[in-house]
């Protein structure tokens, strides 16, 4: 049996899959008849399928479409089948061409009384006297209907195996991606207690400035001022950003370790990771010294889950 054609390789253990493949059979069904078999694999967001298949093929086609829908889930798919039928053809004359060709030689000849016999040879390069006559498609057609169904398993899994293949190079990038996000969010934690410190003792020194020392006159309380400076502070820490990233971070590794279908999944994870990095910088702006560093940071998040959601869009 013929054995499918797909890129060399060892498939990783790991059951991510790529939506991006490619595997194809060539088979003989016999010495005049002979097919290829392709399928092809891009990324889409759901299962769209698309059969190429000569005529005289509708009932295979749709047993065809059934198992591709069992066996995948998403993916722009396209299968194409070609059947050569070169061999096919055999030779054949026009008898009715070839009957007048005769006639009227001998016809001519008669008449003025000539003696000769007409060229066999002169009358098949006449035009229109030799042709092919293909035989008929539907002697063939169920032997390669059932040929296909026998390759298309073997076909899927080639396509498969290449499919995971890519998956787990995919993978691979992403885990590299979210370690870059981990290293920046582990940056902000250990920021934090010195940038808020910093910042409470930037706003008490610039409230104090502005309201001037406490006097009981102008109704200035300096234990109030201290409490509107905390209330402050608290709304710009980035403790509970931080903490929900870990746990983004974390779910992220854990549905890439189970497999399967994964891509909507991290998809959803990159939004709300993205979504937290941009309140982090909402808070943190506008806070000088070691905040800058912060927000440095949090714009780094951002540009990692962009390149891992541009990844992702190629997984199942």
């Amino acid at each position: 049996m013929p054995k499918p054609e797909s890129p060399a390789g060892v498939v990783s253990s790991q059951a991510v899959s790529s939506m991006t493949g490619f595997a194809r059979v060539s088979v003989e069904v016999n010495p005049q008849t002979n097919y290829s078999l392709t399928l092809k694999s891009v990324n889409h967001r759901f299962l769209d399928l698309h059969l190429r298949l000569p005529s005289a093929f509708d009932a295979l086609e749709i047993e065809l479409r059934r198992i591709l829908k069992d066996q995948l889930r998403r993916g722009h798919i396209e299968l194409t089948l070609m059947v050569d039928r070169s061999a096919q053809q055999r030779a054949g004359y026009n008898r009715e061409l070839v009957a007048a060709y005769v006639e009227a030689f001998q016809t001519a000849a008669q008449e003025f009384e000539l003696q000769g016999q007409p060229d066999l040879n002169v009358i098949l390069r006449m035009p229109g006297v030799l042709q092919a006559e293909p035989r008929s498609n539907g002697e063939d057609a169920e032997a390669i209907s059932a040929s296909v169904l026998q390759q298309i398993g073997p076909l899927l899994e080639s396509l498969k195996t290449m499919r995971q293949r890519e998956g787990s190079a995919l993978a691979a990038v992403l885990e590299a991606t979210l370690c870059r996000i981990d290293e920046a969010v582990q940056g902000v934690a250990a920021l934090r207690p010195e940038v808020e410190q910093h910042y409470q003792q930037r706003l008490t020194e610039r409230l104090e400035s502005a309201v001037g020392p406490e006097d009981s006159a102008l109704g200035i309380n300096r234990q109030r001022l201290l409490e509107e400076v905390a209330l402050l502070v608290e709304r710009s820490d980035v403790s509970e950003e931080v903490a929900r990233m870990e746990t983004h971070i974390q779910h992220f590794r854990d549905v890439l370790a189970a497999g399967g279908e994964t891509g909507k999944k991290l998809d959803f994870l990159l939004q709300e990771m993205n979504r937290e990095a941009n309140t982090l910088l909402s808070k943190t702006a506008g806070v000088a010294g070691k905040g800058t560093l912060i927000t440095e940071l949090g714009l780094s998040m951002k540009t990692e889950i962009e390149k891992a959601r541009e990844q992702i869009q190629n997984l199942e």
